[in-house]
Parts: structure tokens; C-alpha cells; sequence
């Protein structure tokens, strides 16, 4: 039993850093960062939406950006405006409605869904495009051709069909863009 506890853990790992380094653009990650000081000089926010544990993913992004880059953002993960959007505009429209009243022209939108399917997710990337944000940044996994991957300007994918995998390095991603505006320090 030990061994196979083992064999399995060792192949996790090893495929999730695999699948990690494939992931891991310094590039693009380098022009979050310059997109995160440019939204920051011309006093604009960063929203960052998600479902499920990507809406996790997003709020914990949302604290680190304002805490650590002193950047206004926000994200939609209020249960009143939740339900209350869902209700009026049903599920597929409610971060739309919520893109609609809250982001203006020039803002940032990180957009993360693990499939990059989400109905919700795809309409609010088209409600920024017709509100002129600034720019978009999408983080998706599964499918290479889903549909979330080309709609941002900067787009991230995770080539992996495991959900945990998927938003672990959503999650790294995101967060690698605070610690390279802050040039945290790593021993």
C-alpha cells in the first residue's frame, strides 16, 4: 500500500510541474505586469472574475493587487449581487450586467475559467470589448480550442484536463504577476 501511495504522488507531482513549466510564459507575464502599472498610473481598476474555484483564484488576486501593487481592483464574488444579477439576467448574463455597471473604459479584465467554457465568463470578456477596457487576460486549461482563450488580448493556457491542476496554476500565474510588480524578494 505504501508504494503505491508513493507512485502515485511522485507521478503527481512530477506531472503537475510538467505541466507548470509548459504553462509558465515570462513573456506574457512580464506584459501583465507593465499592463497592471499602466491601469495603476491612469488611476483605472483591474476586475477579476471567476466561478467555483476560479472565483477563489479571484478574490484572493483581487486582495493581493490592492494590498500589495496598490491597485484599485475588485471582483464580483458578493452573494447579493450574485443572486440578485442572476435573477434579473440569468446566469449566462450576470457578470456581463455586473461588467456593465461597474467597469469603465480603460480598466483591466482577468478572466479565469478552467474550461474556458463558461457562458457567464465569454459574455462579460464581450461586455469589456464593447466597453472599451484597456486590455484582457484570460486563463483557461482543458480544451485548446475553447473559447475563452481567444478572446483576451494576453491569454493564458493550461494544457491539462484536471481541474485542481488547472486552478493551482491559474492561481501561480495570477499571483506571479503581483510578485513581479513588487519584485518580491525570493531567496
Amino acid at each position: 500500500m505504501k508504494n503505491q501511495k508513493n507512485t502515485y504522488l511522485k507521478k503527481y507531482s512530477h506531472e503537475f510541474l510538467k505541466i507548470l513549466r509548459d504553462s509558465f510564459n515570462q513573456i506574457k507575464i512580464e506584459k501583465c505586469v507593465y499592463l497592471v502599472k499602466h491601469i495603476k498610473k491612469k488611476k483605472k481598476k483591474i476586475i477579476i472574475i471567476g466561478n467555483g474555484g476560479s472565483a477563489a483564484i479571484a478574490s484572493h488576486a483581487s486582495v493581493d493587487f490592492v494590498k500589495i501593487t496598490k491597485t484599485k481592483c475588485i471582483n464580483f464574488n458578493d452573494s447579493s449581487l450574485i443572486t440578485c444579477f442572476a435573477n434579473d439576467y440569468g446566469h449566462d448574463n450576470w457578470m456581463k450586467e455586473a461588467i456593465k455597471h461597474y467597469g469603465d473604459n480603460g480598466d483591466l479584465l482577468i478572466a479565469i475559467s478552467s474550461s474556458g467554457k463558461s457562458k457567464n465568463i465569454i459574455n462579460a470578456c464581450f461586455e469589456a470589448k464593447k466597453k472599451k477596457f484597456k486590455s484582457i487576460v484570460t486563463l483557461s486549461g482543458f480544451s485548446k480550442k475553447n473559447k475563452l482563450r481567444v478572446l483576451g488580448n494576453i491569454n493564458f493556457w493550461v494544457n491539462s484536463n484536471v481541474y485542481n491542476f488547472v486552478e493551482n496554476i491559474h492561481q501561480i500565474l495570477v499571483l506571479s504577476i503581483v510578485d513581479s510588480f513588487n519584485k518580491t524578494k525570493i531567496k
